[in-house]
Parts: C-alpha cells; sequence; structure tokens
C-alpha cells in the first residue's frame, strides 16, 4: 500500500459513481486494544459486499483522510484513511486503509464493481 494521493483518489471516486458497486466497510480497534490496556474497549464495524451506488463522493483533509459517499437515502462516512492500492484503481476497484501509529488496521473502506 501506499500514501493516499487525494488527486488520484478523487479520480477514483468520480469514476465509480452512479454504478452498482460492492462495498467492504471495516473499523476497528482490534482485539488487542483491551489486551494491552484495560481502560479501552474493543470495538469493530464490517459489512461486506454491501451493495451500494453513490450519486457523489469525495475526499477531505489533510491525512489522515475522510471519504464521504452520498447514497440515495444517506451517506456513507469512513474517517482515518492513509493508504491505497494504486494498482486496484487501474483495475476499477478503490482500496482504502487507515494504520495506526504500529501499522495496525484501524479503517478499511472498498469498493468493487465485483464482490469481495
Amino acid at each position: 500500500m501506499q500514501f493516499i494521493d487525494s488527486a488520484a483518489v478523487q479520480r477514483s471516486i468520480d469514476a465509480l459513481k452512479e454504478q452498482e458497486l460492492f462495498l467492504h466497510l471495516e473499523m476497528t480497534t482490534g482485539a488487542y486494544a483491551s489486551h494491552l490496556d484495560s481502560s479501552k474497549i474493543t470495538a469493530g464495524t464490517f459489512i461486506r459486499n454491501g451493495a451500494i451506488r453513490y450519486a457523489h463522493g469525495s475526499i477531505a483533509g489533510s491525512g489522515p483522510y475522510r471519504v464521504g459517499l452520498k447514497i440515495e437515502k444517506g451517506w456513507v462516512y469512513a474517517e482515518g484513511l492513509t493508504h491505497w492500492e494504486p494498482e486496484e484503481a487501474e483495475q476499477g476497484r478503490l482500496i482504502l486503509a487507515g494504520h495506526d501509529q504500529d501499522g495496525k488496521l484501524v479503517v478499511s473502506l472498498q469498493l468493487s464493481r465485483e464482490p469481495f
């Protein structure tokens, strides 16, 4: 993965709008969070191959980044994104991830025309 190039990610977001897509969205503090510090709770969110179509999408921030996708009846939003896979964008997929200071995955937002 490479650090996010926000202009290139925006082009990928624009190229995928108004299409039937599959969404993978994941957020986790990791099971390790409460093992290392009992004052922290483990939290997570996960959706894989959810159907999505968005009319507008944008990336914002100066790093870590946030991405918002305007769907018919609301928004899909991910914050804390730091990396992406440019090679996947060439294949019509958008793969974004956010890693903490230790390199552990914290958030992932992925869009594809094909199921994951």
